[in-house]
């Protein structure tokens, strides 16, 4: 038998040439491998995306990949391969080039192009066959000899003329006309596959996403569906049937030539930040000494300059100097615009970034493992995440672009996923299926959802009276899991920054972002790392404007300005409310399952607090050491020793009582018990983070466990270390991460404490963040004293301010009040969600350049306020003290049309008429309408009596129910969780006129109530009571409610449901 030809395919799309390709890259090159097929070109729309997934794919199987693009140019396709790393460099700035000159998501290549860029390129000219008559010589002639005349002399050694046969009727008089115009116009000829797909069995999703881009169903695409499935990699015995032996031996030809491998790609630092006549290292270590002198004024501890040493030394051996001097200067920056800023994650764990001011964690305090930021095995940069004030993050970005110019600077994308919703959406709608079905489907896929509820289509087809055909049921199901996890398109990642010496668009391609002034690159953060580039992560963190607006709040009442480093440290009274979960609006420390933590844990310094918030995380949950650390500190406080396998482990487990809780601490057994070396264990630790998407740790299971039973261990001791090393998965907390969020914790907790007023108006100006709503924040600080006054025109300002003299608080039973007295906090007009910000600001301008308003007429007139902005303010009583109650507010709103200009400053005289106030609960229905809050009766206050009938108690009497009793609560429902580690458990929290209930729901329950848990607003549990003490000796309780039947109330609400906003659903 004659033995097959080689072939290389030199046109193939993946699914990141969105909404057309129809296999993962790694799918392809597997499959391509699988055929035997000698390289593969992988060669999306206008993108590399996909590039850097297909090269990891291609090293596995051993595969040649040849990186390229493809470009719509008029009639033709064009596809562009990269040769060598001049034109990988060529063709980025191509695509970047054709990127600019379109919207983002489009691109356009035209007469304009700089096609001198394709030298470096081998290229494939592919007429698009839907466009031309199979014999029209004529036309196909012209066509080429404009694109190859366009291409320019430089580049006509390297065009081809790509004939792709797919079995269409008319393939042989294609051909024929193919190689007429080939040796009219001498133009080599080469087989390509335009390959969409890796298998014919992918054909129904690429119809269907093919559907999904125009806009319709599957059945009214027609012609846009391709006729057949011959658009895959097919085998090569079918080829050699269908392209003559010359364009089969031709793609070999090509493939030779394109030599470029992305391993080439020579990244280099930006060298901006080293000062004249210094190289990076002095510079850095220059630095370092400013650092430590001020950081250290009576000089440093020799335990910190040992340190130093030995990190500059790595930071030296490993050439990631200018990494350090680019994040110190992005800081400096920062700071001396006076914006807050804080490191956290790996890099607390330098004594350099410390000292650089880059992290707050000092050295003298915590336990540095400095090989889990930098190892020598390790050859990827550094990561340091540095979180900037949300408000002010932007001027850190632009003074990026500013320094480094926009050919160097971009930030990393995103790819964002089909996730089981949008999956189920998006083929729902291509198969034709009712939208109302459609929508019911996709909506019973909650955020925690992984797979698909096939029982529950069929009946909820019938459930709506839309009947589903079995066989569509089954395709449907089929198609959204096959396209789960494709693709969509690219984002922008928060805040990763990539920053070069040379051009980045040499690199890689840069696009503009939907953002204004921001420009992405094509490739995510898992991309850079695979290929060794530099990301500086500039982030959010909205607790750290809260901070800042609390500080300069106080600086203005106190008459002292304070950083978060005055903060007074080991605050008896702050530890008080910590313990007793009284921590709301508090950074890291206020969701559900911490504040059921505190009680139990106790914490009383800050080093409690550390573990805290490391140790409330699916990670340590998973691995099992929840019980056994506060067992642990239970025998402390016992006064019982500390026992552990060998007083050598004693530096990994003493600070945790013997648990192992951080990732520094698995790290560190491994080289104290088993002899890993820094490198091993770091390695163990990355794998540790990825296992549950790459598996990979169970490779370190023998010579772990080989290393600890070699030194003496119990092999008992060796298995619970790898099962809690499994359990921290990919959350497994960095101890120097949770210092740094600690410290934020601890300031957060000091300022709700001691400064009420001050914090509630902070985290009111500083909304939307963390788990809770205005009105939740607002009921916590009334329970505490704080009195809280209404949005005024005649007296708020935009955000939320302080304001009458400081009082003594007041606050409910059980909860501790400040030793200063506070003033009262005025709710801004950002509270008041409709009203634009520009008729906000001329009102407060009207009011600081005039004498007071004299009527509601008054201020529209002096502050140009149109209709609907004064009945938007009317809507949030924010006119009473010009018109009197809410309706009569509403009528004199309603009265100020706009003039002509002749009479637009002429005042109106006539009687006004008088309305009669409305009752209660349409006030307050007006206050949740129009600022999502009521400082009026809470609405359970109101339904009391009728629920009281219902033996439905308050949150405050269920505080003295027994442990064990059955009771019955009800309340509005503000947190729905369910967390990954919870094993389909589901947390609840209620909120009535007294305070919160929070209801722990087991996961059958979850099943059979699930209609009334997901869609209620108001909600009636009943279930058994439970309330523990927390540690021994301490007065906190951990209070909850295990729920066994739920009632839906929200028609009680009335319109009160539609004016409330939904819960915070969180994993």
């Amino acid at each position: 038998m004659a033995e097959l030809p080689g072939y290389a395919e030199l046109h193939c799309l993946s699914n990141f040439s969105f909404q057309r390709g129809a296999s993962h890259p790694q799918e392809l090159l597997t499959r391509a491998a699988q055929l035997g097929y000698q390289a593969l070109a992988l060669t999306d729309e206008c993108s590399v995306a996909g590039v850097v997934r297909a090269w990891g794919a291609a090293k596995e199987c051993g595969l040649h990949l040849i990186v390229g693009s493809e470009f719509l140019w008029g009639d033709l396709r064009l596809v562009a391969l990269a040769r060598d790393a001049e034109g990988w460099g060529n063709l980025c700035e191509f695509i970047t080039a054709a990127r600019a000159a379109a919207p983002k998501g489009q691109y356009r290549v035209g007469v304009d192009s700089p096609w001198h860029l394709l030298q470096g390129c081998e290229l494939l000219l592919a007429p698009c066959r839907q466009r031309f008559d199979a014999s029209d010589f004529v036309a196909l002639s012209a066509c080429i000899t404009s694109a190859t005349s366009q291409l320019g002399s430089q580049n006509a050694p390297h065009v081809w003329l790509a004939v792709e046969l797919h079995q269409a009727a008319d393939d042989s008089l294609w051909l024929a006309t193919l190689q007429r115009v080939g040796a009219a116009l001498q133009l080599p000829l080469v087989a390509a596959g335009d390959v969409h797909m890796h298998a014919r069995s992918r054909k129904p999703l690429q119809d269907v996403i093919t559907a999904v881009q125009l806009g319709c169903t599957v059945a009214e695409c027609g012609f846009a569906l391709q006729p057949n499935a011959e658009r895959h990699l097919r085998q090569r015995v079918r080829l050699a049937g269908i392209y003559p032996p010359e364009l089969l031996a031709a793609t070999l030809t090509v493939a030779g030539r394109c030599t470029f491998s992305l391993g080439e790609i020579q990244y280099r630092y930006p060298l901006e930040t080293v000062p004249e006549g210094m190289t990076p290292a002095q510079a850095l270590a220059w630095l370092v000494e400013l650092g430590v002198q001020s950081h250290y004024p009576q000089g440093a501890p020799e335990r910190v300059q040992a340190q130093i040493r030995k990190e500059l030394d790595l930071i030296a051996h490993c050439g990631y100097e200018m990494y350090f001097l680019t994040v110190h200067d992005i800081v400096r920056f920062a700071r001396s615009v006076g914006i807050l800023c804080q490191g956290r994650g790996s890099a607390a764990n330098s004594v350099v970034c410390y000292v650089l001011g880059i992290t707050a964690v000092a050295p003298e305090n915590s336990h540095l493992l400095f090989e889990r930021f930098i190892s020598k095995e390790r050859s990827e940069p550094p990561d340091i995440d540095v979180d900037f004030e949300h408000d002010r993050r932007e001027e850190v970005i632009q003074y990026i672009y500013d320094k480094y110019g926009r050919d160097r600077a971009a930030i990393a994308a995103v790819v964002t996923c089909y996730r089981t919703r949008s999956a189920l959406r998006d083929v729902g709608k291509a198969l034709g299926v009712a939208p109302a079905l459609v929508d019911a489907f996709a909506k019973d896929h909650h955020w925690f959802d992984e797979d698909f509820a096939a029982d529950s289509l069929q009946e909820l087809a019938q459930k709506l009276g839309t009947p589903l055909h079995r066989h569509i049921a089954r395709l449907w199901l089929e198609l959204a899991a096959d396209l789960k996890d494709f693709p969509r398109h690219l984002s922008q990642h928060v805040g990763g920054f990539v920053l070069t010496q040379g051009k980045l668009t040499r690199l890689v391609p840069v696009e503009p972002a939907s953002m204004e002034k921001r420009s992405v690159i094509q490739w995510d953060k898992d991309d850079l790392d695979d290929m060794g580039l530099l990301k500086v992560d500039v982030l959010a963190l909205g607790m750290l404007s809260a901070l800042r607006r609390c500080l300069n709040l106080r600086a203005a009442l106190r008459g002292e300005r304070w950083g978060l480093k005055e903060i007074p440290r080991e605050d008896p009274a702050t530890y008080d409310m910590i313990c007793a979960a009284d921590t709301v609006g508090v950074f890291q420390i206020e969701s559900r399952a911490q504040m059921s933590m505190l009680p139990r844990l106790q914490p009383r310094e800050f080093y409690d607090l550390v573990v805290e918030v490391a140790i409330v995380r699916p990670g340590p949950i998973q691995g099992g050491m929840v019980h056994p650390y506060l067992q642990a500190r239970e025998r402390r406080r016992r006064g019982e020793s500390l026992e552990l396998e060998k007083p050598e482990l004693e530096a990994a487990l003493a600070r945790t009582l013997g648990v192992p809780i951080f990732q520094e601490q698995v790290m560190q057994i491994a080289m104290i018990a088993a002899g890993f070396t820094p490198g091993m264990a770091d390695d163990l630790r990355r794998s540790m983070a990825a296992w549950k998407r790459k598996g990979g740790v169970h490779r370190f299971e023998e010579p772990l466990k080989q290393g600890m039973k070699d030194r003496g261990y119990p092999a008992e001791f060796a298995d619970r270390i790898f099962q809690q090393m499994l359990g921290f998965g990919e959350y497994g907390f960095p101890e120097s991460h949770a210092h740094s969020f600690a410290l934020l914790a601890y300031a957060s907790s000091w300022l709700k404490c001691h400064e009420p007023a001050c914090f509630l108006a902070a985290l009111l100006n500083s909304l939307p963040m963390g788990f809770y709503s205005a009105s939740q924040l607002v009921q916590d600080a009334r329970r505490h004293g704080v009195r809280v006054l209404p949005i005024d025109v005649t007296v708020s300002d935009i955000d939320c301010t302080l304001e009458g003299n400081p009082e003594p608080l007041r606050p409910a039973r059980g909860l501790g009040a400040p030793p200063l007295p506070q003033p009262a906090v005025r709710l801004g007009l950002r509270m008041v969600s409709s009203l634009h910000t520009d008729a906000a600001k001329r009102l407060l301008h009207a009011r600081a350049t005039g004498p007071a308003f004299a009527s509601t007429e008054d201020l529209a007139l002096r502050a140009q306020l149109s209709q609907q902005d004064l009945q938007v303010l009317a809507a949030a009583d924010a006119l009473a003290s010009l018109s009197g109650h809410r309706r009569q507010q509403m009528w004199d709103a309603a009265a100020q049309h706009s003039a002509p200009p002749l009479w637009r400053d002429v005042p109106v005289h006539e009687a006004p008429l008088q309305l009669p106030e409305a009752p209660e609960g349409e006030e307050i229905l007006f206050d949740y309408a129009a600022t999502g809050l009521t400082l009026r009766r809470h609405p359970l206050a109101l339904l009391r009596p009728r629920l009281a009938r219902w033996r439905l108690q308050t949150a405050l009497q269920l505080h003295s129910a027994a442990h064990g009793r059955k009771v019955r609560a009800c309340g509005i429902v503000t947190v729905r969780q369910r967390p990954g580690t919870a094993k389909g458990t589901m947390f609840v929290t209620l909120e009535d006129e007294t305070g919160p209930v929070n209801v722990i729901v087991w996961p059958a329950m979850v099943d059979v109530w699930r209609n009334a848990l997901l869609r209620s607003q108001l909600l009636a549990v009943e279930g058994v009571w439970q309330c523990s003490p927390g540690a021994l000796g301490s007065k906190a309780m951990v209070r909850h409610l295990v729920a066994q039947r739920f009632k839906d109330l929200t028609p009680l609400l009335g319109r009160m449901g539609q004016a409330q906003q939904g819960s915070r659903d969180f994993h």
